[in-house]
């Protein structure tokens, strides 16, 4: 049953970059609601404002006008030691360029998050294991990047992602820089992280086959959101 809170929520939230003839309207004062254990898509062509949403989402970057809640909080009265601190202990990210340090072995790829914590390295270590376990690079855990193929770098991004036991998870393009066979992987792996383990995700794609793994689809247009498609539910 879903919960009747929203686990984040923005009211007429608008982003404006520049100023004068030069500014342009990322957002245009967009509301969205979501809820705990959902999984949403956003999608949208370039330039409707759907990665600026995310951003704004993972405190990455600040409404112009409006507010953002998260669990019933406004971020927009948060320091910025106090989103970073949201960002760290809350939210979970997977880009789509993998973003992993190409130096180090997985394992230390996915315990960086709880070395900011300050944990143990015995703790991290066992922890990171656990993470490459469950997204499936057990044995994988001292290879470099250079030596994992696209899929599984980013496998040992989403256990990098999981590893602090996020609230969301946010997503974006998390298969763009993969080959179809790969990407319906990521999305079986993304699609049990929600459903086994209650992960809400937030995922912008370009791609409906993708977006069709999430319970809802926003679609954005020129910044703001035009139209929302719902999964049946099943049987």
């Amino acid at each position: 049953m879903q919960d009747s809170r929203p686990l984040i929520e923005l009211r007429k939230v608008t982003k404006v970059y520049g100023s004068g003839t030069a500014a342009v309207h990322a957002l245009r004062g967009i509301d969205m609601q979501i809820y705990p254990g959902e999984f949403v898509a956003l999608m949208g062509p370039s330039g409707s404002g759907k990665s600026t949403c995310l951003n704004i989402l993972g405190c990455l970057d600040t409404p112009t006008s409006g507010q953002y809640l998260f669990q019933g909080l406004d971020v927009g009265r948060l320091s910025r030691n106090q989103r970073a601190l949201l960002r760290r202990y809350c939210l979970g990210f997977v880009f789509q360029s993998f973003n992993l340090l190409n130096r180090t072995s997985a394992i230390e790829n996915v315990e960086l998050p709880l070395m900011y914590r300050g944990m143990p390295a015995r703790k991290r270590h066992m922890l990171a294991r656990q993470a490459l376990r469950q997204v499936g690079l057990e044995g994988w855990e001292h290879h470099r990047p250079s030596e994992l193929s696209g899929g599984q770098q980013q496998r040992v991004a989403i256990a990098r992602a999981i590893i602090t036991e996020p609230l969301v998870l946010l997503a974006d393009e998390p298969t763009g820089n993969l080959d179809s066979a790969c990407g319906i992987e990521i999305m079986e792996l993304l699609m049990g992280l929600n459903r086994d383990r209650g992960i809400t995700i937030v995922m912008v794609t370009h791609e409906p086959d993708m977006a069709a793994y999430a319970h809802r689809i926003l679609h954005f247009k020129d910044g703001l959101i035009d139209g929302q498609q719902k999964k049946e539910a099943a049987s």
